[in-house]
């Protein structure tokens, strides 16, 4: 294949600090959204769980065929002179600063159709920002570095990136924007001030337009495919990226833990927020859960470099999210109490959970990089930017799946919208059940999708380091075609 690495600066810390400011600029906008934007329009602005479940689901449909739309446009309109990928990151950095503070505008006093449409309306604008600086940047994945082990260290720094914003987010945020107040029965609870969370999207996007920026000026794009494939454009190139994503059943594979690891884990974190609200009865305490959630994380990113090169990405996800399961679902079956023993064990549980999970985050932009790669091969089209998008819109999909079941799941415990409303007696205990059920099975999910159809491994890892060699010719038993 006539892949091309530019003979330009070596790849190091440089491009990793570049590609880590890349996803904290994402997460400061992102994390804000999946963690407050369905507290606010549920328990300030009152929209019922089920009506909000419909937006979402809506809205990410409307997501995922935007993620292919910009995906497309990536690879056939070229809006800068030097690169494919950063005009279209600077574009969308300065459009999410207005939709992100759109989200939480103080809109309490409109009508209930007035609440919908905003919240509705706002979404799918703040997506299509977001999808505008999102794809580019993780497209940009596959063309600084052609070598495996460089794109894992890559995959680890997104990681850290995403993370802090997150542990910002998770642990600084609960102080400002929840406040203790007494009930009708005289009893202490936690209440959301929603009207604090438009100034922190204002802040929050700022950053986050400076981190992005900061990435345009780090990164350095090694790579230059030269296309031996038919050149489609248009309708066509939609229909060629669509073919070589669903022929590679590694991105198949790769795809599918992807969607069961955002639908039950990143995107049901306001779950873990009500159970320290209503459960534990301390908010404040949050952050706690944060760090005990990215705890692995920190153990995952000082050695996955050694543990996937011993043992495979394929092989450590597989089994680490099966014993996460499997874990975490005796954990489950354990007697917990609302004080702060029963707060450790909770922490403890989320810990051995995540520690699966977190292996699969570390590693999956290494994982989605390779798929591509294989694509690249069999096809000799460079669709970097149109087969991440068809990632991303499954990925967001999954978002929004995610969001939709956390909507019904809390009405099937009978939660009751509203600021002030009073939730059922057993209302703590039950969402704390409905958060580590829910954890444990997208952890299996992962497992199941990772062992059975994913299909590149350790070996096939290790050839594609040579770069002429084709990935059809890689495998001696079941290859990559299988």
């Amino acid at each position: 294949m006539n892949t091309k690495t530019k003979e330009l600066r070596p790849f190091g810390w440089r491009d990793k600090l570049g590609y880590a400011m890349g996803d904290m600029g994402c997460g400061f906008s992102f994390q804000l959204v999946s963690t407050f934007m369905q507290l606010f329009y549920l328990q300030f602005i009152g929209i019922s769980p089920n009506d909000y479940a419909v937006i979402i689901l809506i809205s990410k449909a409307f997501d995922a065929i935007n993620d292919v739309v910009i995906g497309n446009l990536v690879d056939t309109k070229k809006i800068g002179k030097k690169s494919k990928y950063m005009p279209w990151i600077l574009l969308g950095a300065v459009t999410l600063i207005i939709f992100n503070v759109m989200i939480f505008a103080p809109i309490k006093d409109f009508s209930y159709a007035g609440k919908y449409a905003w919240c509705l309306i706002s979404y799918c604008l703040w997506s299509i920002s977001y999808t505008m600086v999102n794809v580019p940047y993780g497209s940009l994945h596959s063309v600084i570095t052609d070598k495996p082990q460089e794109r894992t260290a890559l995959s680890t720094f997104r990681s850290i990136g995403a993370a802090l914003p997150a542990i910002v987010i998770m642990i600084v945020l609960p102080g400002i924007v929840y406040n203790t107040t007494t009930d009708a029965n005289g009893v202490e609870v936690q209440t959301l001030k929603g009207e604090t969370l438009l100034p922190v999207a204002i802040v929050m996007s700022i950053v986050a337009l400076v981190v992005l920026w900061g990435t345009t000026k780090l990164v350095t794009e090694r790579v230059q495919r030269e296309e031996t494939g038919e050149n489609t454009t248009g309708i066509k190139s939609f229909f060629s990226a669509f073919k070589a994503f669903f022929t590679n059943r590694a991105m198949v594979g790769a795809t599918l833990a992807t969607v069961a690891s955002v639908a039950l884990f990143n995107s049901t974190m306001a779950l873990n927020n009500m159970v320290f609200q209503y459960f534990f009865k301390d908010a404040s305490k949050i952050g706690m859960a944060m760090i005990g959630s990215y705890a692995p994380m920190i153990l995952v990113m000082i050695f996955v470099g050694k543990l996937t090169a011993k043992f495979g990405k394929k092989n450590l996800i597989a089994f680490s999210t099966l014993i996460s399961s499997i874990g975490g679902l005796a954990f489950m079956l354990l007697p917990m109490s609302a004080d702060s023993k029963g707060m450790i064990l909770y922490i403890v549980t989320l810990m051995f959970l995540n520690t699966g999970n977190c292996i699969f985050q570390v590693t999956v932009w290494a994982i989605v990089a390779d798929c591509i790669e294989v694509s690249y091969r069999k096809t000799g089209k460079a669709e970097e930017g149109s087969l991440y998008a068809l990632y991303s819109f499954f990925r967001k999909l999954s978002q929004g799946v995610g969001q939709a079941v956390v909507s019904v799941g809390l009405t099937a415990i009978g939660f009751v919208e509203g600021e002030n409303a009073v939730q059922p007696e057993n209302f703590g205990s039950d969402v704390k059940n409905l958060y580590i059920l829910v954890l444990v099975i997208g952890s299996f999910l992962t497992f199941a999708s990772m062992q059975f159809i994913y299909n590149i491994s350790k070996k096939d890892e290790e050839a594609m380091a040579v770069s002429t060699a084709e990935v059809a010719e890689i495998s001696t038993g079941k290859g990559l075609d299988d």
